[in-house]
């Protein structure tokens, strides 16, 4: 098969999800939900955090920037999705596509490298809780914050680099509704053997690692919270990280479930309701299993909500 150099290779063209076109109009209002209902959860939050004063502690600060990252890393790829099956145009630049890799990427690493920043919070709280301000004071708030972002940045920057590099063959149909990279390589008639040792080594690096980290901060939680003779202060801990735990197990879930499938068959239909649920529904359920379900999170609605009809009024 004669290959065309990426420079050559105008726009790709995505299939979309595997739907019926007489279900597109009811998926089209089902996503579009979805997608606003993120927006608003997500800023909702994000003006909460900002509003109230009590909510200015380190575990909201993190929240706060999780909330943003879901928001960000939902808007890369839904909007396009639903101008797919709205217009029925499903083409898409080559700097598009490469742009919403680079994207996509960047801020699932950050919604990954902030869930184990908010895991030692956590540990932090529970395990050390006299010295949870010295500890958890603005500067290492702020450092974490950045290495987060500066990590992702570098990550993503990496295979997106690499993918530039590569030829792509005369076939430019990615079976995706969004520019995976996975599928990109499959697409290419170069040697990519380079660019899946990058995404095994790093992957392990960027994913195993916090992981790992999560795992071993909770197993100190779990130690100091079975030390706790109060029943009380059993389920105050427990309800302190129950909600982040949901978080973390709804996210990796999704990630096992799509990278461990097979790309065959229905396998292949599988890892597409894999990436909806990790790039579409999580975004959205966030809010709803680690902030509204929070007494702090709901009192500061409430007063909102109350200050807000005192002015109109």
């Amino acid at each position: 098969m004669r290959s065309q150099k990426h420079s050559n290779m105008s726009e790709f063209f995505l299939l979309g999800l595997p739907i019926h076109p007489e279900q597109q109009g009811v998926f089209f209002a089902l996503f579009l939900g979805v997608y606003l209902t993120t927006l608003l959860g997500n800023l909702l939050i994000i003006l909460l955090i900002r509003l109230d004063p009590r909510l200015h502690t380190p575990m909201y600060f993190f929240l706060s920037h999780l909330a943003l990252t879901d928001v960000s890393f939902s808007s890369v790829t839904v909007p396009k999705m639903l101008m797919n099956m709205q217009t029925q145009d499903r083409s898409i630049s080559y700097a598009g596509c490469v742009t919403q890799v680079y994207f996509s990427i960047f801020f699932a690493c950050i919604d990954n490298l902030l869930l184990v920043v908010m895991a030692y919070d956590r540990y932090v709280a529970i395990c050390h809780p006299l010295r949870y301000t010295i500890i958890m004071r603005e500067e290492l708030c702020l450092c974490l914050l950045a290495g987060c972002w500066l990590l992702s940045s570098a990550y993503a920057l990496t295979h997106t680099l690499l993918l530039a590099q590569l030829s792509f063959c005369a076939d430019n149909t990615i079976p995706h509704f969004f520019c995976d990279l996975a599928s990109l390589l499959k697409l290419s008639c170069s040697d990519i053997s380079l660019n899946e040792l990058v995404i095994y080594t790093s992957g392990a690096a960027v994913f195993i690692f916090p992981l790992s980290g999560i795992l071993v901060s909770y197993g100190r939680i779990g130690i100091s919270i079975l030390r706790v003779p109060s029943t009380k202060g059993i389920f105050k801990a427990l309800s302190t990280c129950g909600s982040h735990l949901s978080v973390v197990s709804l996210f990796y879930g999704t990630i096992m479930a799509l990278y461990f499938s097979p790309s065959s068959g229905q396998s292949f239909d599988k890892g597409i309701i894999a990436s909806v649920m990790y790039t579409v529904v999580t975004p959205m359920l966030n809010p709803f299993i680690y902030s509204l379900r929070n007494r702090d999170m709901t009192l500061a609605l409430e007063i909102l909500i109350r200050n807000n009809n005192i002015f109109t009024t």
